[in-house]
């Protein structure tokens, strides 16, 4: 079972939600829409009086939420209690407010985009594009990380071909191609730019991007002609994937006379979240 996290925006507020791969829907943290639907200063409290009240009214609603940890305001990973559509829709019945109706409609609209980006993956896309201009990312930087994303996608599919296990063994693969262009590890990478639970390539530079970009890419087009079997193999593969972006690399620092590996991160030269949640929609 595959989750992946996700922020959506209703109205400019935010609300965290989660897609499930295997059950083919979303979840959304309860919190984040009470304090939409409410105002609430404190959506936390709200939640347990209503929880309790529904509980004992027997609502099997509440009963069979779940709770998964999403990222907090403050970065951290937190158990928040989430529910699907249906079960978000029974509590929103239960909450006395003149955005319910607004609020399910675009429940429905989030649902059926996710379907629409399942039979056709460019809308998905479509969606990164606008995501990130929203954020205040450069053309040319969304651009690099579009095609990021299709070389990544077709290296593990690779992966996948050959035998490699998802989870501990992409990631390990992974880190030997970082390293080996870089000198860091993943999670050294992240260290150097001072981040914590952000996506590392979220926050590269163009140089940086462009430089994955071809380790990656080499790590592919070496799997496809050497065809390895599992993982063991993929590592060597990997680091000869890694050595011709480093090789790459090391030529254009000798040219500029510094290195490209930057302690730069998005928070240093987007606009603050605020900022760009006032901007008109591009």
């Amino acid at each position: 079972m595959t989750k992946k996290e996700a922020l959506q925006l209703f109205e400019q507020r935010k609300v965290r939600t989660m897609w499930d791969d295997q059950e083919e829907k979303w979840y959304f943290a309860i919190v984040d829409v009470i304090a939409i639907l409410t105002e609430s200063n404190n959506p936390q409290t709200y939640w347990r009086v209503l929880k309790n009240r529904l509980r004992k009214e027997g609502n099997e609603t509440v009963t069979n939420c779940n709770a998964f940890k999403l990222r907090a305001a403050d970065g951290k990973m937190r158990l928040t209690d989430i529910a699907d559509t249906e079960q978000l829709f029974r509590i929103i019945q239960s909450i006395p407010s003149p955005k319910a109706e607004p609020f399910k409609q675009w429940m429905a609209q989030v649902a059926s985009q996710r379907i629409d980006q399942m039979q056709d993956p460019e809308l998905s896309i479509d969606q990164a594009v606008a995501d990130y201009r929203r954020l205040g990312y450069s053309e040319a930087w969304i651009n690099q990380r579009i095609k990021s994303i299709e070389v990544r996608k077709e290296l593990t599919d690779e992966w996948k071909r050959t035998g490699v296990q998802e989870g501990l063994e992409y990631a390990s693969l992974t880190d030997i191609i970082t390293r080996e262009w870089s000198g860091l590890t993943t999670k050294q990478y992240k260290q150097y730019k001072g981040l914590q639970k952000e996506n590392l390539r979220d926050n590269m530079t163009n140089l940086e991007i462009a430089f994955n970009i071809l380790a990656e890419a080499s790590a592919t087009e070496l799997s496809k002609q050497r065809d390895p079997q599992g993982f063991l193999q993929q590592k060597q593969v990997a680091k000869d994937g890694g050595s011709v972006a480093k090789a790459a690399r090391d030529q254009l620092e000798n040219q500029l006379g510094r290195s490209i590996i930057s302690p730069e991160k998005a928070s240093d030269y987007l606009l603050p979240t605020e900022d760009v949640e006032a901007l008109p929609e591009p």
